[in-house]
Formats: structure tokens, C-alpha cells, sequence
């Protein structure tokens, strides 16, 4: 299987095929609803793979957030609990056919949300799955140019976090991510 790794400032960006929950980065980005109570795709195997207790630490989460709901664009920090990764990025990313106007801010929003917060808790390693692009309807290409370019961008302004890797669902959707990265890294 193929897999992609450039160098960005003082970091890396990776792209490979494979199961987000399996990462033993720091932490993974969870492509959550606006509830944070779990449901299909990856949200449904980050919230089994982690456990009872991640669904309890996002009951807690909400009645901290404005209406009891993570607004799209926006992103949460939780434990990981038993998954190999000690904290989930819950992010919410934007329904393409409802949002389609704004949906290109409200994912980059996502991305650099969440590295703000993987550099708040100082954590060294972030793994993300390709945000939007499933039930929400984000067509793959636009998305992968997006979040490689959020991310680069966020990389060479802030130099952390040293690694930040996309964990994509096949590889058609590596290859979309790859054509970005060699067009902007290679």
C-alpha cells in the first residue's frame, strides 16, 4: 500500500491508508456531528473503539458549549481512553449541500481548530481521517485540497506539531490527498 511523507517547516506530513482508531499518534481527529454523541462513519468507530467513557467526557463537554452543541468548524478536545491515541480532536465539519458557500472556510476552520488545540495541550502528533467527505457530502478532491492546505499553512506559520498524518479510507481517497501534496510539497 502506498503512502506519502513530505517535510513541512520543522514537521512531517503523512498519507496512508488505514483505520484511524489504530493510530498511536497523540491524538486523532474525529469527524463528529454537532451532538458529539457518536453516530456512523468514523465517529461511530472512534466512539467503540474508545469506549463507554469517551461518550460520558462528551455528555460533560457539551453543557460547557453554547445551546449544549459544537458549532461547525469548531473542535473539542477529549481522552482518548482505550484507544492507542491519548486524546480525540472532535471536529464538525460542514454539510456540503447545505453549507456549500461557506463549507470551504468551515472545513479549513476544522483543521486549524484542531492544531490549535494539539499545540495547546503540547501534544506532539496528530492523525486525521479525511473530514466531510462521507455522509456530509464533501466532494474528496476539494476536501484534500483544503485540509493540506490548512495544514501546511498551519505548519510553517507554527512549527507544530511535529507530525500530522491523514489516515485515509482507501486509496482512491490517498491518491486524491497525494495529487494535492505532490502539488504543493514535491
Amino acid at each position: 500500500m502506498p503512502s506519502y511523507r513530505w517535510p513541512v517547516a520543522a514537521s512531517f506530513l503523512e498519507l496512508v491508508v488505514g483505520d484511524v482508531t489504530q493510530q498511536d499518534t497523540d491524538a486523532i481527529g474525529n469527524a463528529a456531528n454537532t451532538m458529539l454523541l457518536g453516530g456512523g462513519g468514523v465517529d461511530g468507530a472512534i466512539h467503540r473503539a474508545a469506549g463507554p467513557e469517551l461518550l460520558e467526557a462528551c455528555h460533560a463537554l457539551k453543557k460547557t458549549l453554547q445551546g449544549g452543541v459544537l458549532r461547525t468548524g469548531g473542535a473539542v478536545i477529549t481522552p482518548g481512553f482505550q484507544l492507542r491515541a491519548k486524546h480525540v480532536i472532535h471536529c464538525v465539519g460542514p454539510m456540503y449541500a447545505r453549507e456549500e458557500a461557506e463549507a470551504p472556510e468551515l472545513l479549513a476552520s476544522c483543521y486549524r481548530e484542531a492544531l490549535v488545540l494539539a499545540r495547546a495541550h503540547g501534544l506532539s502528533s496528530v492523525a486525521f481521517p479525511s473530514i466531510a467527505t462521507g455522509v456530509y457530502g464533501y466532494p474528496v478532491d476539494a476536501a484534500a485540497a483544503i485540509a493540506l492546505d490548512t495544514v501546511i499553512a498551519e505548519l510553517k506559520e507554527h512549527g507544530a506539531p511535529a507530525l500530522v498524518r491523514f489516515v485515509l479510507f482507501d486509496e482512491d481517497t490517498l491518491e486524491a490527498y497525494a495529487r494535492v501534496g505532490r502539488g504543493r510539497l514535491a
